[in-house]
């Protein structure tokens, strides 16, 4: 596998979010470190608290989280592990679903105008900051406003400087050219990756308008009865670069898109390692075409 690279804090890429937050290529996902099912607190606290340490210490500079991780625990572990920030640190946040319960099929979206507001006051609490850098609405599904309503919302606490950039998660393309019609989106998330192709055409449209992408689930490959057609164009390329499959999904990720902003999550600093090790790899043109062609890149509009 690739190891890290000790000086990695000062040779890894970085890109701008919204044209002055600048961060390393590769993220952090923190939804992992909350209790099963993204309910509650994480089991081991005091391990938690470490992992984010060492994330920062490793030279990481985004970390993505969610008022719906815990719901907040996440939000504020990573308070009680790293403030006060440091200064080049940027936090990302959502808003918007609501859990009833700890079961998966109890979650549900809220987008009106209170509500909302209520998110980012409670989220920069949790967080001990007083203003967000990058602050997603996580989701467009709410029915009780229109979705233009919630984006509207979030350029009025930018106006108010409440938060810096606006994000927009899981959404379509046509609902993030819509929303660039009401406010400057600086940054978009969605599942993508080499077995999942969800947010294919949201990339596009970003890339078309400038706007990071930030692909959750980033490294992951498939498992199912998929797992052996993938293996076989992921494998070869992988062991080419002294790296694992892990690795090289990643390193995709970085050479697809020069706007794209992955997040991966662990609860292992080794892993941490590893995926931050991935930004060393240089893939050929046809490594990036072998894999891109593993799965349909665009198969129209859609509402993820």
């Amino acid at each position: 596998m690739t190891e890290p690279n000790q000086d990695l804090a000062a040779t890894q890429q970085t890109i701008a979010i919204g044209g002055d937050l600048l961060v390393g290529r590769i993220g952090f996902g923190a939804m992992q470190l909350t209790g099963a099912k993204v309910w509650g607190e994480y089991p081991d606290r005091e391990a938690g608290i470490t992992l984010l340490q060492q994330v920062v210490e490793a030279g990481v500079t985004f970390i993505d989280t969610a008022d719906t991780y815990g719901p907040h625990s996440n939000e504020s572990l990573i308070r009680d592990a790293l403030y006060p920030y440091p200064k080049d640190l940027v936090i990302a946040t959502k808003g918007g679903f609501v859990r009833g319960g700890p079961e998966y099929d109890d979650v549900d979206a809220v987008g009106n105008r209170i509500y909302l507001r209520q998110c980012v006051y409670t989220s920069m609490r949790r967080l001990g900051l007083d203003q967000i850098d990058l602050y997603y609405l996580h989701t467009p599904t709410a029915t009780d406003v229109p979705f233009e309503d919630q984006v509207e919302t979030l350029a009025e606490m930018r106006r108010e400087g409440l938060i810096r950039h606006i994000g927009l998660s899981n959404l379509s393309a046509e609902q993030f050219r819509s929303a660039q019609q009401i406010a400057h989106i600086a940054a978009v998330t969605a599942h993508y990756n080499v077995g999942v192709r969800l947010g294919a055409d949201l990339l596009d449209a970003a890339e078309a308008a400038g706007v990071v992408f930030s692909p959750w689930h980033p490294a992951a490959v498939p498992k199912d009865d998929t797992a052996l057609r993938f293996n076989a164009v992921l494998q070869p390329i992988a062991q080419r670069h002294h790296a694992t499959v892990q690795q090289l999904a990643l390193a995709w990720q970085l050479h697809r898109s020069p706007l794209t902003l992955p997040i991966p999550g662990t609860t292992s600093v080794e892993h941490l390692n590893e995926n931050l090790a991935a930004a060393a790899i240089t893939l050929t043109p046809e490594d990036v075409g072998a894999i891109t062609t593993l799965m349909p890149e665009t198969t129209g509009e859609r509402n993820n």
